[in-house]
């Protein structure tokens, strides 16, 4: 699409949202000119929490379904629109609330820490939510010795390299994250020799192994912003690319691989956006009892981590 349709689309957009009072929020993922219409950017929980703050009567929340749900959790009288109704997540899409029901009898009073990237019902079967960035400290400020951790085993398997506690892992990946191969790693450093290696830990441990930092996206963007380096590979979405050169344009950042662009991440186009807007569709509802159970997950893990 041409610029001029773009600007077009985006003063529409900022009349709309002027009017609907809403708040705008943009995953680091998601197409560029998608993030450069964001009121707010960054990971799923950090944009949730932002949001539940200000005033705004409507989110739209540019992202995918999980996420959209996390803000409806958050902020239960804010209408939350997802531009597209078909982005999902495949990782979110491995566990259902009946397979965290059956881990539990499997493992009677072995506490279940769930990932962000899971949906509203998935949490509220369980004890405590975690971010990839907090993983670490929301399993070693539980008691037991035991922790079941869903979905992610990428993300287990790291914070259980780090933890005395036996983690019980569930069978869910980010496919995305597993495009990124150790290969590309070595091969880019060889080419890079002077750059630092950030990569997210849905990578495969083989990926991790070979990183100068394992990171959150948005502990990315701040390794970046502070770090006096000039050269990083990424490994993580392509998508965070564009935010990471927005906000350090004189860094170089190479993706560790061109091949690790999430399509759902991808569906959300400044067209679906103003048509969301416009409709007030498509919207995004978590019911009355899934959303106090998950909130309780969710606040427990905010009163560990504050």
């Amino acid at each position: 699409m041409n610029n001029n349709s773009n600007k077009k689309i985006t003063e529409k957009i900022q009349e709309l949202k002027t009017k609907r009072n809403a708040v705008i929020l943009v995953h680091n993922y998601q197409l560029p000119e998608v993030q450069d219409i964001a009121d707010l950017s960054g990971d799923s929980l950090e944009l949730s929490r932002k949001a539940a703050k200000t005033d705004a009567d409507v989110i739209v929340f540019c992202g995918v379904h999980f996420m959209a749900e996390t803000a409806a959790i958050l902020s239960p009288d804010k209408t939350i629109l997802l531009p597209d109704a078909n982005a999902g997540c495949p990782l979110a899409n491995t566990i259902t609330s009946e397979d965290v029901r059956s881990l539990k009898k499997k493992y009677p009073g072995v506490p279940v820490v769930s990932y962000v990237n899971t949906s509203a019902a998935v949490k509220a079967e369980t004890d405590i939510a975690c971010t990839s960035a907090n993983a670490e400290k929301v399993i070693a400020s539980l008691k037991e010795k035991e922790v079941i951790f869903v979905p992610d085993k990428y993300l287990a398997s790291y914070v259980q390299s780090k933890s005395d506690k036996k983690i019980i892992m569930w069978n869910g990946y980010c496919p995305t994250h597993l495009k990124i191969l150790p290969e590309d790693i070595k091969k880019l450093k060889t080419k890079y020799p002077d750059s630092k290696v950030l990569v997210h830990p849905e990578c495969h441990m083989e990926v991790v192994k070979l990183a100068d930092e394992v990171l959150s996206t948005s502990g990315m963007i701040r390794y970046a912003k502070e770090s006096n380096l000039k050269t990083f590979i990424i490994g993580t979405e392509v998508g965070l690319l564009h935010k990471l050169k927005k906000d350090n344009p004189d860094k170089v950042f190479v993706p560790a691989s061109e091949l690790a662009v999430c399509p759902n991440m991808k569906l959300i186009t400044l067209e679906k956006v103003l048509w969301s807007l416009e409709e007030m569709k498509p919207e995004v509802k978590v019911s009355k009892e899934t959303r106090e159970k998950a909130l309780k997950s969710v606040n427990r893990m905010i009163e560990i981590v504050a």
